[in-house]
């Protein structure tokens, strides 16, 4: 797989793309280590460097910025757990599919989960400038988007009057996941008020 052309494919033809993808063979290592590892490092990169070295402005409050080592934490963790939150999908979207008519393809739940997080984890470069960090919350929108194609060509075999359905259910149990990461995350790093002001 070719990283720089499965991006600008999801990113641009997504509905195109998700025909190679289903016709493709991809391990679950493959996916993972040459695919979302480097991608869900964009974000924690860029969060590093925009909590920790460029902070941002508080109103009201002033100017603040994480110390180095939280900062450091903050990205690992955020990495770390991003990548396992988005296995944990790829099996729910898998356990899901009896549910909603489909065919259980773990394979296929993977590439549903990883591949609908590439919006997400490319604008995951405004965080860098973390007043632009909202852009990348948008992305993710169109991650939704994404997603809802690679349920529709179907990735899982889903009947498409189930696919809305399927879907949907899949993205509140993505929404609970992200949650709780952020929970976990900012319990850790940010238990004790970890921000200093500049």
């Amino acid at each position: 797989m070719n990283l720089v052309a499965r991006v600008q494919g999801i990113l641009l033809k997504p509905k195109e793309e998700w025909v190679k993808i289903k016709a493709e063979k991809t391990s679950v290592t493959q996916l993972f280590m040459g695919y979302a590892v480097l991608l869900a490092a964009i974000p924690a990169v860029a969060h590093f460097i925009g909590d920790g070295l460029i902070g941002r402005r508080i109103p009201l409050l002033g100017w603040f910025r994480l110390p180095m080592g939280t900062a450091l934490l903050y990205a690992i963790l955020m990495f770390v757990l991003t990548l396992a939150s988005t296995f944990a999908l790829g099996f729910i979207i898998d356990a899901l599919a009896p549910s909603f008519g489909s065919k259980k393809n773990l394979e296929n739940a993977l590439k549903l989960a990883v591949y609908s997080m590439t919006p997400s984890w490319v604008a995951g470069i405004f965080y860098i400038l973390p007043v632009l960090g909202i852009i990348a919350v948008i992305a993710s929108l169109y991650g939704l988007y994404v997603l809802y194609l690679g349920f529709n060509t179907p990735m899982m075999d889903t009947p498409k009057d189930k696919v809305v359905g399927y879907m949907v259910v899949s993205i509140i149990v993505a929404v609970v996941l992200y949650f709780v990461v952020g929970l976990i995350v900012g319990a850790i790093v940010f238990g004790g008020g970890a921000y200093r002001v500049l």
